[in-house]
C-alpha cells in the first residue's frame, strides 16, 4: 500500500557533520518519510528541530533542488540575502547550482517541524561557505574546502 506508516520510518538524530560543525544539529531529528515509501529518485524528510537546533551548517547544492514546507512552529530562515520568519503553512525553495548558504534555526521555547524535499543527484558538491567543509556526493563524506579528508 501507498500510505507511509511513519512509526516505522528510521528516525536519524544529528548530523554527519564533523566536529565542531555537528554541534548546533545535535538534537535534529530527521525522519526519511521518502525511504520508507521506496521513493529512490527524491528524498523527503519530516524534520524536528527542538529550541535552539538549526537545521543544518548554512550550505548549497551544486546539482540538488531542495524545498521546505513548515509544518508547525516557526523557523528562522538565514541565507545570503539576511533573515525572514517561516511559519506553518509557508515554504522556502533553493535551485540547484545557486550559491546562495542557506539553514533554518528553531529561536523559538517549542518544536517546529518541516518537510524537507530534495533531489538525489549524482555530482552533487555541497558547500558550506561559512565554515572550513565540503561535501561531494559520489564518496559521502566530508572534507575541508580544499579537499584533505577530516
Amino acid at each position: 500500500m501507498p500510505k507511509i506508516d511513519l512509526s516505522k520510518a528510521y528516525v536519524r538524530k544529528g548530523s554527519g557533520y564533523p566536529a565542531p560543525y555537528n554541534e548546533p544539529v545535535a538534537e535534529r531529528l530527521k525522519q526519511t518519510v521518502g525511504d520508507a515509501g521506496g521513493l529512490t529518485d527524491f528524498g523527503v524528510n519530516l524534520t524536528r528541530l527542538p529550541p535552539g537546533t538549526w537545521s543544518a551548517q548554512r550550505h548549497w547544492h551544486s546539482q540538488e533542488d531542495e524545498f521546505v514546507f513548515v509544518v508547525a512552529g516557526e523557523l528562522v530562515l538565514i541565507s545570503d540575502d539576511g533573515e525572514e520568519i517561516l511559519r506553518a503553512g509557508e515554504c522556502a525553495a533553493f535551485p540547484k547550482g545557486v550559491a546562495n548558504g542557506h539553514r533554518l534555526e528553531n529561536r523559538t521555547q517549542h518544536t517546529a517541524t518541516y518537510l524537507e524535499v530534495g533531489t538525489r543527484s549524482t555530482g552533487d558538491v555541497c558547500s558550506y561557505p561559512d565554515i572550513d567543509l565540503l561535501l561531494v556526493r559520489e564518496d559521502g563524506r566530508f572534507s575541508h574546502a580544499d579537499g584533505t579528508p577530516y
